[in-house]
């Protein structure tokens, strides 16, 4: 039995993909996969169960990445193809079943789009597979011990960024004396090259509770320690998604990005936003590379009212 899965380059994109490789694994025990995806999403496909190769499609001048793809693939049997990026070549693969991403302009969540590729009844939640070696490295960068509030504070685009200040604000009330985690460690959880966007932030927790992982990790590394997590809260990223992957309570925060079609999923998710509609957010002008932050209207009071909505959920949950 072989799966050859071709998922998003995207890193949010690719992790709430994995619902479906996860259901086509269980469903073909011993099932041997090849996963094709793009280079920052790669890491997360490393422990897939079965995985024989991991086709790592760096873009090429001239689409000629889908070319290496079908090179890669053409001389075997496939008993099953998902392809998720919809690519030309792949329909010449020899294939028994597949599934292949087409259109779809409706206001469903992503998940649910993804679940009318494979004609599921219910989407499949993400997940992540993770090596032994990754459990043992969470565990010697996040100990046992006090509770540990994990934070997204970057994303792949600063008009979606929560700033800093209120992101400071927030811990001081949750780890407060009579925050929700009194004395809580907090985790910090981001790119290499997204650390001096929040240089301010990391200073302002206190060194003895401060677990900083910007940038020391690949995805998977990061999603063995969010599961030694108390709780997340992030911006609108693929790091809220793989919150919810590593199945701990994750509290999104959206503004100019429709929350409906990329909320964190799960029981235990929740998210936030500001009173108005995230197409009413943009300013006149508005320069997707220039313009700043436009999360300004997302108070640290709607912040800190979804974040003990969401723990009071998960403590009756038990």
């Amino acid at each position: 039995m072989k799966i050859l899965f071709v998922t998003s380059t995207r890193v949010g994109d690719a992790i709430l993909s994995t619902g479906l490789l996860d259901r086509l694994i269980r469903e073909n025990p011993g099932a041997r996969v090849t996963v094709a995806c793009g280079p920052a999403a790669a890491s997360l496909f490393e422990a897939v169960p079965g995985l024989e190769r991991l086709i790592v499609l760096d873009k090429m001048a001239f689409s000629l990445h889908w070319l290496r793809l079908w090179g890669l693939t053409v001389g075997q049997f496939w008993n099953v193809l998902v392809d998720l990026r919809n690519a030309p070549l792949t329909y010449g693969l020899p294939t028994r079943k597949t599934f292949r991403i087409g259109r779809d302009k409706s206001d469903d969540h992503r998940l649910v789009q993804l679940a009318r590729v494979m004609h599921l009844d219910r989407p499949e939640p993400p997940t992540c597979w993770l090596s032994r070696d990754h459990k043992t490295l969470a565990k010697s960068l996040i100990p046992s011990g006090t509770p540990v509030l994990a934070l997204g504070p970057t994303a792949n685009w600063i008009a979606k960024t929560w700033p800093p200040e209120r992101f400071i604000e927030l811990v001081e009330r949750l780890t407060g004396e009579s925050g929700l985690w009194p004395g809580a460690r907090v985790a910090l959880f981001g790119a290499d090259h997204e650390r001096v966007s929040v240089l301010h932030l990391i200073e302002a927790i206190p060194e003895d509770r401060r677990i900083d992982l910007i940038g020391r990790l690949d995805l998977l590394g990061v999603a063995a320690c969010m599961t030694r997590c108390t709780f997340y809260v992030g911006n609108d990223s693929g790091l809220m998604h793989l919150a919810s992957a590593a199945k701990i309570p994750t509290l999104g925060l959206f503004g100019p990005t429709p929350e409906y079609h990329y909320f964190p999923w799960g029981d235990h998710c929740a998210y936030v936003r500001p009173p108005m509609a995230w197409d009413a957010m943009f300013p006149e002008n508005f320069d997707h590379r220039n313009t700043g932050s436009l999360m300004g209207p997302l108070s640290v009071d709607l912040v800190e009212e979804a974040a003990k909505k969401l723990w009071e959920k998960v403590c009756h949950d038990g």
